[in-house]
């Protein structure tokens, strides 16, 4: 099931935006087409990004993979928990963020919401 307090990409990755900090992470689905992860490239605190930019890396034992933002601001948290245990992500995909970031800017058009990203994954299968 996709949870309804955030919003999601065709990309498949969430964004939730709490008090101007949007916490941001891969969705179910993406961790299970990756299949065990092994390694997360966390960005580092003070860094700036911007929407469309790739934030993090999330390496399986199948693939390679970029995550990339919706949001323009600053990282103000990373999942530090991801560095030596990424297979949190396999676990629990909504329970993981990977980065939290001061807002600045939103990519609205690029985001779901939980029914429309289902309905995605739906023509997708």
């Amino acid at each position: 099931m996709v949870p309804n307090d955030r919003k999601y990409t065709r990309e498949h990755e969430w964004v939730m935006i709490e008090n101007g900090i949007a916490k941001l992470g891969i969705t179910d689905h993406a961790q299970e087409a990756l299949g065990d992860i092994v390694y997360v490239e966390l960005p580092t605190v003070d860094d700036e990004i911007a929407i469309g930019d790739s934030y993090a890396v999330v390496e399986s034992v199948k693939a390679v993979s970029q995550v990339y933002s919706q949001v323009s601001g600053k990282v103000v948290e990373v999942n530090e928990e991801l560095d030596g245990t990424p297979e949190l992500l396999n676990q629990d995909a909504y329970g993981q963020f990977i980065a939290a970031v001061e807002v600045s800017e939103v990519n609205e058009s690029g985001l779901l919401t939980a029914e429309e990203y289902e309905a995605f994954l739906a023509e997708e299968a």
